[in-house]
């Protein structure tokens, strides 16, 4: 009897054994800081479309011709080429990285018009870099640059037209209003009441520049003035809509509207400085007056040399 109850209190007193997968940690998990703004897309967005879009053409003009005869591929095309890939790929990832879920349905209708627009742009801008090896003047229409209307017979010129209307109006249609309707949407969802998430960082400030200074060619060569107003003016629209529920753009959409702002005041300047300019005024004629950079190129530039 004395043995049972002895072995009955050494019981009670030990301790139950410890089993690790029941124990549960109450501890909260400690949240991993991550960097609301996003340096790594803007820069190497910024990056490839300096590169491969606003030097393509430089590059063609300072590569020796004897690398890359008429008859095949220039490395313009190959530039061009690899920004139809490149660009849709950093839009998606833009997208994914959104603060908000945004309708897929439109995006990939964006991206696909987008890669359709930059491709039928490809062969239209490959055989234009050729024409103007050849002569031709982009601060002239087709039918009245001197290599061309003399064409025989004279229905090759409705098919230079053609070509022109294919590189400079459906291509560039099709190629920047879904890219600008990316952006835009991208930018609806980056608003925030938190004040840690609107500060841009170093990065931000000096890319802001460089990507600026892209939309102004973009916007001036590419000749969708109106395009880019009406997203800005959008963006603007948002802002206000947004200011009046107590939020403000975060980093991201503070870089994105100082951007566009500061491309906005650059194309100012530039119809400022050709506002006067008989030769272009001729060219873009209408009340929307901006002359594209290659234009002036050849007009004060290549014929002056």
């Amino acid at each position: 009897m004395s043995s049972a109850l002895k072995r009955r209190g050494n019981n009670f007193h030990k301790k139950p054994p410890s089993n690790p997968s029941v124990v549960k940690d109450n501890t909260p998990p400690k949240k991993k800081k991550t960097k609301h703004f996003h340096s790594d897309l803007w820069f190497i967005l910024t990056l490839e479309n300096w590169i491969l879009d606003f030097a393509r053409p430089i590059v063609v003009i300072i590569v020796p011709l004897e690398w890359f005869p008429l008859n095949n591929l220039s490395v313009g095309d190959y530039f061009h080429m690899a920004y139809n890939v490149i660009t849709p790929f950093l839009l998606l990832k833009l997208i994914e990285r959104g603060p908000r879920a945004l309708p897929r349905s439109v995006v990939y209708l964006c991206i696909i018009t987008f890669v359709m627009g930059a491709s039928i742009h490809l062969v239209g801008d490959s055989i234009s870099h050729r024409l103007i090896l050849s002569g031709y003047q982009l601060h002239l229409s087709v039918r009245e640059n001197p290599i061309i209307k003399d064409l025989q017979p004279a229905s090759l010129i409705d098919s230079f037209e053609l070509l022109y209307f294919f590189d400079e109006k459906l291509g560039h249609f099709m190629w920047y209003v879904p890219f600008f309707i990316i952006l835009f949407i991208y930018f609806t969802g980056c608003f925030t009441a938190t004040e840690e998430k609107k500060k841009v960082p170093v990065s931000g400030w000096l890319l802001l520049g460089p990507s600026a200074l892209y939309y102004w060619y973009l916007v001036t060569e590419g000749q969708i003035a109106e395009v880019f107003l009406l997203t800005f003016l959008a963006m603007v629209t948002v802002v206000i809509h947004q200011w009046r529920k107590g939020l403000s753009p975060d980093s991201n959409g503070q870089f994105l509207l100082c951007s566009f702002t500061v491309a906005l005041i650059l194309v100012g300047l530039w119809v400022f400085y050709l506002w006067s300019d008989p030769v272009l005024r001729k060219k873009y004629p209408g009340l929307l007056y901006v002359p594209e950079p290659w234009s002036y190129y050849t007009l004060h530039i290549k014929n002056n040399q």
